[in-house]
């Protein structure tokens, strides 16, 4: 099951941010077709947020025809998403964590990493484009 979290400094709306965590878990293979998420009462007392924050991000993901809710019953997963394979996934994300480590050690901090990940990713797209 995901744990939803929420960072109020990000900038993007809560709604767009729970969204976005469940596009990542699907990705990742963490939830696959059939797999339930949390209950809207379940993440409002977990994140002490409004309910209508919650059913917006599962709205959202039913348009994008990821989800799908079930009166009475919950909302649940309809399909999975195109990329990588999550062991790719693993793979870079074990990566990325020695590379963070790195950069703690070397003195950055979050806010250097931010934005140090931001610019070279912009600059990468840029290459590859």
């Amino acid at each position: 099951m995901i744990e939803f979290r929420l960072d109020q400094r990000s900038g993007v709306a809560p709604y767009l941010q729970l969204a976005q965590q469940v596009r990542h878990s699907i990705r990742l293979g963490y939830l696959r077709p059939g797999d339930q998420l949390p209950r809207v009462k379940d993440v409002v007392g977990s994140l002490a947020i409004n309910p209508n924050t919650v059913l917006k991000a599962y709205r959202e993901l039913e348009r994008e025809g990821l989800v799908e809710g079930r009166p009475g019953v919950g909302t649940f997963v309809l399909r999975g998403l195109d990329g990588p394979s999550p062991r790719a996934h693993v793979a870079l994300q074990r990566a990325l964590e020695r590379w963070l480590r790195t950069a703690f050690e070397a003195g950055l901090d979050a806010e250097a990493i931010r934005g140090m990940f931001e610019t070279t990713l912009q600059d990468t797209r840029e290459v590859a484009s």
